[in-house]
């Protein structure tokens, strides 16, 4: 007997739900999408419909990675930020909503949009913070830095994908120390979580992020003593520097800022009221 969406779906939802995973019939959904090919609205309005034995193969290889804890975004290798879709590897962190909220931030601090800004994105990974802002602002143009070669190539795709790199440029440095010249905006997620508490980190996080991009050292703040006085050597006068911050980080980083001569604008909580993203002006 032919197996049915349906009775596939049934069968793959208990299965996460036995693993712990968090909304198991919509992450199913989303696997069978996939393996399939089919829209989602196939899949929701024809239950009845059968599944050929090679996608049916393929949808319990992604479910068996799921029930491990992998991220979706990571079995498909792509991740909706800003309402984009981007490309994701082992070498990129994973996009989160909650970066959204520097996003936000730094687009309602400019009132012209129809202004040429120029942006450097320190720690670019997917590059999904710096061509969220470039797609909202289309005559901004950005540099994304990152230490990781294989996350440049892969910022650098997603900005063709996009349609956005004759104004994006991907470099390979540290903390943009062979960058010159001077940019309107400074922005970055850097690494921010305290080192030992990167094993109690959610299996999602711990075991697929790259850990590059969440180890902030001891304190989880080395990114930020790094990065400081180079977005103060960068930023023009008057410029703004927008970073996303760990849960409770915000007095630290506000005592780092004022040491690199950056003065406070203001502060921006993400969907869950946690004080998620700090504004600096030179």
């Amino acid at each position: 007997m032919a197996a049915t969406i349906g009775a596939v779906l049934q069968t793959a939802a208990a299965r996460l739900t036995e693993a712990g995973i968090e909304r198991p019939q919509a992450e199913a959904r989303l696997l069978l999408e996939a393996a399939t090919g089919l829209s989602r609205a196939t899949v929701i309005g024809f239950p009845e419909r059968s599944v050929g034995a090679v996608e049916l193969n393929a949808f319990d290889r992604m479910v068996g990675r799921r029930c491990r804890h992998e991220p979706a975004s990571r079995i498909l290798g792509r991740r909706e930020f800003w309402s984009m879709s981007f490309e994701v590897t082992p070498a990129t962190l994973d996009p989160r909503p909650d970066s959204e909220t520097l996003v936000r931030a730094v687009l309602a601090e400019i009132g012209d949009r129809t202004q040429p800004p120029s942006i450097i994105d320190f720690g670019t990974g997917s590059g999904c913070l710096l061509l969220a802002l470039l797609s909202e602002l289309p005559h901004a143009s950005g540099v994304g830095i990152d230490l990781s070669a294989e996350a440049i190539e892969v910022a650098a795709r997603n900005a063709v994908t996009l349609g956005l790199a004759n104004r994006a440029t991907f470099i390979r440095d540290d903390w943009a120390r062979s960058v010159a010249g001077r940019f309107d905006i400074v922005i970055s997620n850097p690494p921010y979580i305290e080192s030992e508490e990167i094993p109690r980190l959610a299996t999602e996080v711990a075991a697929y992020d790259p850990h590059a991009a969440l180890d902030g050292g001891t304190d989880g703040l080395e990114a930020y003593r790094a990065l400081l006085p180079q977005a103060k050597r960068l930023l023009k006068t008057g410029g703004l520097v927008a970073l996303e911050i760990g849960q409770g980080q915000g007095p630290a980083i506000r005592d780092l800022a004022r040491a690199a001569g950056l003065c406070e604008s203001r502060s921006a909580s993400d969907l869950a009221g946690i004080e998620r993203c700090l504004l600096f002006r030179s």
